[in-house]
């Protein structure tokens, strides 16, 4: 289908019933991307695992009538297989489903732009090409290996994430159910004619290598910014494919030599014989053609890449492709001038002796401009150099032109030695006198447990593990008798042990003792509850209340309160009744000095009586007794002994 699959296109049109709508109860609609002939693509979020995807809907038209069933089994069984396909250079699906008639998939969602639109820019340089191409091709490799055929192999479905630029094939499984429909219902063959195989237009027959032959028209495209056969229409294009051989690339952009003629030659075949078996067979060529290309052509823009002769043009519909000799490269070259027979008058040599002259200082200023601020003085940073040896990627810089310079950082996901980034980052244009900076993994940084973790204070332990490097420290707390609230109990690593700065380091702190629970003594006499306190090893504060609800002497409630919990050995306050305000409080019992003291602060005054003053005994008696009204300011009698 026509226009970019899953990357957002300028011209989108708004006015689309789907847009907004909810499909299959989970990928809510929220805007169409694009429209081809066999389905339209939405952007779309999916409401279960919150994430976006593309959405892409088949026309009606494809199941209509007859072929209905056929085309549900054939589309589902194709979806399976692409959503089987795992490789980083393919567009992942993940479902497909029907809504009512509505027949869809759902994969990944690539923002970014197309091959198609990288094409149009003119700014692809050989490098550039090459990386993409290895791409698509390992990905049809992938696929070829598990017995899926693409079909349908076209600069819009090879995706251009963004940001990084990484290349994606879109569109696997698709092709073949809506191509098995098609030539059944109409006897026409599916496919952008301008990427079709010969024999796919002549018979229909379609497998490996015709994907092979699309990505051989493809590498033509880039490498010359043109499809090599033209026609008025469809009609004439197909002729083309079947009666005529691809032309050389060379003839078409004057930097590129016989390598490329060669290999374009092999992957475009008329013969499907004479083509590379599958994907991978394919690979391997254009692997080994690389290799064979020169570093100041590899980085030429395309848009400056020196044009070729017209004589050049039209002698490549005739042409023969010559291999040239081991190692060398033959760049395609205008032909030669005729050859001047006649003698000259030499006023015409001396003329053509100052064109020389003026010739030779243009192409040595040409020459000094193109090394020094044209597109010499530039190249792209190469590919496959994160994630390899040092050594290997600072081999890779230098056979690019450039100067690699490295720093080394820490790292706990990448191996000691190996690229963890290139500045700047791979794919990018950069002169060629400017170092690149490679950052070097020194693996994951250690450091040394400190000793005496447990044992020490909790803050103690936090300190040294920071002063040691540790600084992700996770603490829980429980109750022990074994040791004091505070202290660290136990680590989750051992004094003395090596291990990455990044660890997780957990701590158990004691509490303490566990706590006891304060006994209800509410309503208690006074003894009593100090008893039952007792018991529990809790120590006991009293103080004194009036309180009109409860009789003189007995506990009004406790601080903590009954049922509560309370550290061991630690202090409960018991509010003892003294009565209503207004009446005689409970003194029996207390020293006199203490029962003294408390009667004055009721607002009586005191008289002590018998001989238990002397011995320090306490008081057995009070007149009046404890209770009993009496006026503030009136005298309460205490009896000892």
């Amino acid at each position: 289908m026509g226009g970019h699959p899953y990357t957002p296109n300028v011209a989108q049109v708004t006015a689309d019933s789907l847009i907004g709508r909810l499909v299959d109860g989970r990928y809510e609609i929220v805007a169409r991307v694009a429209r081809g002939g066999m389905a339209t693509v939405y952007r779309a979020q999916d409401t279960r695992l919150n994430r976006e995807i593309a959405l892409k809907v088949m026309h009606p038209h494809l199941a209509d009538g007859d072929q209905a069933a056929s085309f549900r089994q054939r589309f589902e069984r194709e979806a399976r297989s692409a959503a089987g396909l795992q490789h980083h250079g393919v567009v992942a699906v993940y479902d497909q489903g029907t809504d009512g008639d509505m027949r869809y998939l759902t994969m990944e969602y690539v923002p970014g732009t197309n091959l198609r639109q990288l094409i149009r820019d003119g700014d692809l340089t050989l490098r550039r090409t090459f990386a993409i191409l290895d791409v698509v091709l390992s990905a049809l490799a992938a696929a070829h290996t598990k017995g899926i055929v693409h079909r349908d192999i076209k600069p819009e479905n090879v995706l251009l994430e963004e940001g990084t630029g990484r290349p994606k094939v879109a569109d696997f499984g698709l092709a073949r159910a809506i191509s098995e429909v098609s030539n059944t219902t109409t006897g026409t063959v599916l496919g952008t004619v301008a990427y079709l195989a010969p024999e796919t237009i002549s018979t229909g027959h379609v497998d490996a290598r015709a994907d092979v032959y699309a990505v051989g028209i493809l590498a033509f495209e880039m490498f010359t910014g043109r499809l090599p056969h033209q026609g008025e229409g469809p009609i004439q294009v197909a002729f083309a494919h079947v009666n005529s051989d691809v032309p050389p690339v060379s003839a078409f952009a004057g930097h590129l030599g016989r390598p490329l003629d060669l290999l374009v030659r092999a992957l475009t075949a008329r013969d499907p014989g004479q083509r590379p078996r599958d994907a991978s067979v394919a690979l391997d060529a254009l692997r080994n053609t690389f290799r064979q290309i020169p570093n100041e052509v590899l980085d030429i823009p395309a848009k400056a890449a020196p044009p070729p002769s017209a004589a050049a043009v039209k002698a490549a519909r005739t042409a023969v492709v010559e291999r040239p000799p081991a190692g060398q490269w033959a760049a395609q070259r205008p032909p030669a001038p005729p050859v001047q027979t006649e003698a000259a008058p030499a006023r015409r040599r001396r003329g053509g002796r100052i064109l020389l002259a003026v010739a030779v200082v243009a192409v040595l200023l040409g020459a000094w401009w193109y090394t020094e601020q044209g597109p010499g003085a530039y190249a792209v940073v190469p590919d496959g150099v994160v994630g390899v040896t040092a050594q290997e990627a600072e081999d890779v810089l230098t056979e690019a032109g450039f100067t690699p310079s490295s720093v080394k950082q820490h790292d706990s996901e990448v191996p000691e030695g190996e690229v963890i980034s290139v500045e700047p980052a791979e794919g990018l244009r950069w002169e060629r006198d400017r170092p690149v900076r490679l950052v070097v993994s020194l693996g994951e940084e250690l450091a040394e447990v400190p000793a005496g973790l447990v044992g020490m204070r909790e803050r103690d332990a936090r300190t040294a593990l920071r002063d040691a490097g540790l600084s992700d420290v996770e603490v829980s707390r429980e109750y022990t008798n074994d040791a004091v609230a505070g202290e660290v109990i136990w680590a989750s690593v051992r004094d003395g042990d090596m291990v990455p700065t990044d660890e997780h380091v957990r701590l158990t702190v004691s509490d303490g003792p566990p706590p006891v629970t304060v006994p209800d003594v509410a309503g208690l006499g006074v003894d009593d509850a100090i008893g039952a306190l007792g018991a529990e090893g809790l120590k006991v504060a009293r103080e004194d209340r009036f309180n009109k609800e409860t009789p003189a002497g007995t506990v009004i409630r406790t601080q903590p309160g009954g049922g509560r919990g309370a550290a061991q050995g630690s202090t409960v306050t018991v509010f003892v009744s003294k009565g209503p305000e207004g009446s005689v409080p409970d003194v029996v019992g207390l020293s006199v000095e203490d029962a003294t003291a408390v009667l004055k602060e009721a607002g009586y005054t005191v008289a002590v009586r018998g001989f238990g003053e002397l011995l320090a005994d306490g008081v057995v008696e009070t007149e009046p007794a404890a209770g009993e009204r009496l006026k503030p300011g009136g005298k309460v009698t205490i009896w000892t002994l």
